[in-house]
């Protein structure tokens, strides 16, 4: 995999990749920067929320669950010393539909974790990471919590 940043002024990149997407990354005003794009370590929380996440619904609706919104975050806790990175994470599955089955849920997460996310595989070796999830049952437009819980690896 390539990927390259390309300078335009101040603290102002722009980022591209194989895909030929592009992405802003910036810095705040504080550190000279003219807070114009992502920050590279927002970039790494977004890159592990998209990776579990595109497995996680992908496995969910190959068991044909009926997931009509998704959602998963990423709190990211850093060191207060430079370089100031990531100690630990908390990631936390949102789920919206119809009857969603929460050890579908779980499996699904499971195989994200275990098996399928890289950016999951390679930084858990660096910090650890809590696996939360809620799901909600959409009524009458409206959700009501109706599971939540925590995914916890096999111990060893």
């Amino acid at each position: 995999m390539d990927a390259k940043v390309t300078w335009s002024q101040g603290m102002s990149f722009t980022g591209t990749a194989e895909s030929g997407f592009s992405v802003p990354l910036g810095a705040e005003a504080s550190v000279g920067g003219a807070n114009d794009g992502f920050r590279p370590l927002e970039l790494m929380a977004v890159s592990l929320a998209g990776c579990t996440a595109m497995d996680v619904i992908s496995i969910l609706r190959k068991k044909q669950q009926a997931v009509t919104g998704f959602e998963v975050q990423v709190q990211a806790r850093r060191t207060e010393e430079h370089p100031r990175v990531f100690e630990h994470a908390k990631i936390t599955y949102l789920l919206t539909g119809h009857n969603v089955d929460e050890a579908a849920v779980l499996r699904a997460v499971e195989l994200s974790a275990l098996k399928y996310c890289p950016a999951q595989a390679m930084l858990s070796k660096v910090f650890p990471m809590d696996l939360t999830y809620e799901i909600y049952e959409e009524k009458n437009g409206k959700k009501e919590l109706v599971k939540q819980g925590q995914w916890l690896p096999p111990q060893a």
